[in-house]
């Protein structure tokens, strides 16, 4: 990362984050400079108390003095502690609000955006790069006001004390400066590569965790743990790198220490000889210098934190700063529904990471309350058709009108609460039934829920659960089988009372008994209610009203089953497969 480049994203970081909390930041300011009055006050109090003490051997100063200096310590440490109380708290609500943004973004983003993003990356973000901001706000800023503030009342009392051994003590910071400079960028570098592989690491975590089963089954679990091997290493070496990088700084610093202590201690010898510097300035010069060396230390690591807290701002802005493809116009009236029929109009759809058209002039009416089935080998682009119709993708080319109502028109809000949709990767949380169900409608009674799931075939099975409605199902449904999932997603969609209904291959994984179940579900679920519907058995969809066949992305031929079985080849071809 350039200066420039830098510069940019701490400004922005500042304009956005930062600046809405400068009354925290200005306490911290305050406190800070009472750290540093402290500190140079107890090494200026060294000088009294060798001249009133040792020499002069005044009774008096003999207990006022290190009582003046514990209170400095106290001072120091009481002002310090709420400094950095209060600077941690403003990080940690910067990194709260980036992390805010990122799940906001992910919330609002079109599918295909999250589909070309591995989910690894994104946590990543949240938990990788917020950190090195949140370090470059609290550590960072604190750091930077606490120890600026030290070396300058330091430096100052070193003037006092000897100008010429001052001038002599400070000529190594410009070259601890550069130093930190060079290593800086070396930082903001490395710490992009880790939080590169910190998301490569949780991605996998995440599909090994899921895929668990299928593991074991393959006995691939050598072959995984090899991978997993492999990705940790590769994060633990760019780690490691950042360590290095870190330390690197340490026995160049080490090394200017010593003949920064050197030096002094030889330039000092010359001085008191000369009569130009006494004991008790010596010993006061000694201490400013000793304490100056902590805070001048920390502020060579500044630049370090800062490159790297940019540099990690700077991956999270690529995801909240990201335009946000569909959204409503402004003041987009709602879609108003009188007989629930939808059109498509020469709708073409490519999807960002092939070449190659999903669809193509895809022309067709449904009528409202009737049933459309889509049928086609894989990748003919009936699930494309299924997506766009609540906007989680953009359709490219054409128009989708639902009753003469362009949907691009209308607020996305209104047009999704007039649609259900039933998949076979079906979505469950790690709730109570009860809550899952629920999902569709917060305002749902218990008796309003246990009616949907009447009607979906799932009241007698949930009844048998150990908590009934109240049993936590697992992450997904574990506990559950695959029809009972399904007749929950079902009662989930019933219960949200949608004019629209959409079937993506809702039991192409169940076996003939669940299937049967589950069909009759889907009956009570479509029944008065627009329904489209991507089927993997044709046997369930004989009674669609109408069928449309589709191959290579476009729709080939259209009809009723009798019509297809005797006219459409393509149709025939599907149909003498699944009765093999």
């Amino acid at each position: 990362m350039k200066y420039i480049e830098l510069k940019k994203n701490l400004k922005k970081l500042y304009k956005e984050y930062i600046k809405h909390h400068l009354n925290k930041i200005l306490i911290s300011l305050v406190l800070s400079l009472i750290v540093a009055g402290s500190t140079s006050g107890i090494a200026w109090l060294l000088d009294p108390a060798v001249k009133k003490i040792f020499i002069e051997q005044n009774k008096v100063f003999t207990w006022s003095i290190p009582i003046l200096i514990v209170l400095a310590f106290s001072s120091k440490g009481l002002s310090l502690y709420f400094a950095r109380i209060n600077i941690i708290r403003v990080g940690e609500e910067v990194a709260g609000a980036l992390q805010k943004k990122i799940a906001k973004n992910i919330l609002l983003s079109d599918i295909q955006t999250l589909d070309n993003r591995h989910s690894g990356k994104y946590i990543s973000n949240v938990m990788f790069d917020t950190k090195h901001v949140q370090n470059l706000v609290s550590s960072g800023v604190l750091n930077l006001m606490k120890d600026t503030f030290s070396v300058i009342a330091l430096v100052s009392l070193m003037f006092y004390q000897n100008w010429k051994l001052a001038l002599f003590a400070i000529l190594m910071m410009p070259l601890a400066a550069g130093l930190a400079k060079s290593l800086g960028k070396r930082m903001g570098k490395a710490t992009s590569k880790a939080g590169e592989s910190s998301g490569v690491v949780a991605s996998f975590l995440g599909e090994i965790f899921k895929g668990s089963k299928m593991i074991r089954i393959y006995q691939k679990e050598n072959q995984e743990s090899i991978k997993a091997d492999k990705v940790i290493d590769d994060l633990v070496e760019k780690n490691i790198k950042i360590g290095s990088v870190l330390i690197r700084a340490t026995p160049i610093m080490e090394t200017l220490t010593g003949l920064m202590i050197a030096g002094f201690i030889i330039f000092s010898g010359t001085l008191i000889s000369s009569g130009e510097l006494g004991i008790n300035n010596f010993f006061s010069f000694l201490a400013a210098m000793m304490l100056a060396y902590q805070p001048i230390r920390s502020l060579a690591t500044i630049n370090m934190v800062a490159y790297q807290g940019a540099a990690a701002f700077e991956r999270i802005s690529e995801i909240i700063d990201k335009e946000i493809k569909i959204k409503d116009f402004i003041h987009a009236p709602k879609l108003i529904l009188k007989e629930s029929s939808i059109k498509f109009n020469k709708v073409g759809f490519k999807y960002d990471t092939t070449k190659i058209r999903a669809i193509t002039d895809i022309s067709f009416d449904i009528k409202g309350n009737t049933m459309a089935a889509f049928v086609g080998h894989s990748g003919a682009g009936k699930s494309t058709i299924i997506n766009l119709l609540p906007r989680f993708y953009e359709a490219q080319e054409g128009s989708i009108e639902i009753d003469d109502q362009n949907i691009k028109n209308v607020s996305l809000s209104s047009l999704r609460e007039n649609i259900s949709m039933v998949s076979q990767d079906i979505v469950l949380f790690d709730d109570t039934v009860e809550n899952n169900i629920a999902y569709a409608k917060n305002s749902a009674s218990s008796e309003d829920i246990k009616k949907a799931s009447k009607f979906a075939a799932a009241d007698d099975f949930i009844s048998k659960l150990p908590d009934g409605y109240k049993t936590m199902i697992g992450e997904n449904g574990i506990r559950l089988s695959g029809g009972q999932k399904q007749r929950i997603s079902i009662a989930r969609a019933i219960l949200k009372e949608s004019s629209i209904i959409l079937l993506d291959e809702a039991t192409s994984s169940l076996d003939a008994d669940s299937e049967e179940i589950v069909q009759n579900a889907i009956n009570n679920l479509t029944k008065n209610k627009t329904t489209l519907v991507i089927a993997h058995r044709l046997s369930t969809i004989h009674n669609a009203d109408k069928i449309f066949v589709m191959k290579n992305g476009k729709i080939i031929n259209s009809g009723n089953h009798d019509f297809l079985i005797s006219k459409c080849e393509e149709y025939q071809t599907l149909y003498k497969k699944q009765l093999k």
